[in-house]
């Protein structure tokens, strides 16, 4: 990062790269003016790609891309993957694919894979970390997860699951350090990077 970096970034502009509704609900916690624009990214894991390491290369990728349209900003990008035994799981977008996910998912141990990353394109600056988050979900049965799906419908969720609503009934146990991060935005280490690119959160 250079030397200074916290003297130039301060009063620049802040994006949030994403139009997830729950990542700007999260980020619109910390008080500070954002914008949201839509990142183009082809988000479609590599050969072999494990899922933390596909999440911080999304997250990275998603803000760099909009950096390059707002080079002056500072530029936050987040993404979220589901981590079954090793093996990513993604939003399922059909009604299907979800039914499935949940089946596969019930009574195991997942990792919600959620990666940040600030980007600031004129400074140069770009850090990103990770916040993993150990998840037990419950033995549901077919009927449950069908009751489930029909009232929450979370086709656009990382395995289906949207914990901070009908979603935390199918489920055990949580266990992180930030607990934003299931949700889809790990706002400690959100605010520890945008010290660092010299937004001052507070």
């Amino acid at each position: 990062m250079p030397e200074n970096a916290s003297n130039t970034t301060a009063l620049r502009p802040l994006v949030l790269a994403s139009t997830s509704p729950y990542r700007k609900e999260l980020l619109s916690r910390l008080g500070l003016p954002f914008q949201t624009e839509a990142p183009a990214v082809d988000e479609s894991p590599e050969a072999g790609e494990p899922p933390a390491k596909l999440a911080v290369r999304l997250a990275l990728a998603k803000a760099h891309e909009v950096a390059a349209r707002f080079p002056d900003a500072v530029v936050i990008g987040s993404d979220q993957v589901a981590d079954l035994h090793g093996e990513p799981l993604g939003k399922p977008g059909t009604h299907e694919r979800a039914v499935a996910q949940l089946r596969r998912m019930r009574g195991e141990t997942v990792v919600f894979q959620t990666a940040v990353a600030v980007v600031c394109h004129n400074t140069g600056f770009e850090q990103a970390d990770l916040a993993a988050v150990q998840v037990v979900f419950r033995q549901l049965s077919d009927q449950q997860i069908e009751h489930y799906l029909q009232t929450e419908k979370p086709y656009d969720c990382a395995g289906s699951a949207k914990s901070e609503g009908l979603g935390i009934a199918l489920l055990t146990r949580i266990t992180n350090d930030d607990p934003t991060a299931l949700i889809g935005l790990p706002l400690i280490r959100t605010c520890h990077l945008l010290r660092a690119a010299g937004v001052d959160v507070l």
